[in-house]
C-alpha cells in the first residue's frame, strides 16, 4: 500500500508540473502521464478493495464498525476513475498536438483531480494503514522485511 501511495503521489506531482507549465506543456510528458493514470488507479483500487479494505474492516472495533469510511473511500474510487478518464482525454489530446485552448480551465481540472487524490492518500495513510499494519501479521512482516510464521 505504501508503494501504491508513492506511485499516486508521483502521479500527482507530474500532474501538478503540467498544471504549473500551462499553457506551454511538454506534449510527450502529457502522453506519458495520461497513459499512466487509468491503469494506476484501476490497479490500486482493485488492490485496496479486495485486500486492504477487508483487513481494515476486520480491525475495526464494534463502536467503529459502521463502515462509513470504507463506503466513502469506495465512492471516491468511482469518482476518481471517472475524473481520471476526463483528465486522460484532455492530456492525450494535448499530447497528440491539440492546442491548450483554456489553460485556466485545464489547470483547474488538473488541480482538482490531483488534490482529491492527495486527500484520499492522506486519509488512507493516517487512518487505514495503521489499522491494517497492526491487524495483519503478514502486512507487518512485509513492511518490516521480517519473515512471518504464516
Amino acid at each position: 500500500m505504501q508503494r501504491l501511495h508513492g506511485e499516486k503521489l508521483r502521479l500527482c506531482k507530474a500532474l501538478e508540473s503540467i498544471a504549473d507549465a500551462l499553457p506551454n506543456v511538454d506534449r510527450f510528458n502529457c502522453l506519458v502521464t495520461a497513459n499512466s493514470i487509468v491503469p494506476l488507479l484501476r490497479d490500486t483500487h482493485l488492490f485496496e478493495e479486495t485486500v486492504i479494505f477487508p483487513v481494515y474492516e476486520d480491525a475495526l472495533t464494534l463502536q467503529e464498525a459502521d463502515f462509513a469510511s470504507i463506503r466513502r473511500l469506495r465512492t471516491e474510487h468511482i469518482e476518481d476513475e471517472c475524473f481520471a478518464d476526463e483528465v486522460t482525454e484532455q492530456l492525450l489530446g494535448i499530447g497528440h498536438g491539440r492546442p491548450v485552448e483554456n489553460a485556466e480551465a485545464l489547470g483547474f481540472m488538473l488541480r482538482g483531480f490531483f488534490e482529491s487524490l492527495r486527500r484520499h492518500v492522506a486519509f488512507e495513510h493516517e487512518h487505514v494503514m495503521p489499522r491494517v499494519i497492526f491487524a495483519d501479521p503478514q502486512t507487518r512482516a512485509f513492511d518490516t522485511g521480517k519473515p512471518t510464521s504464516r
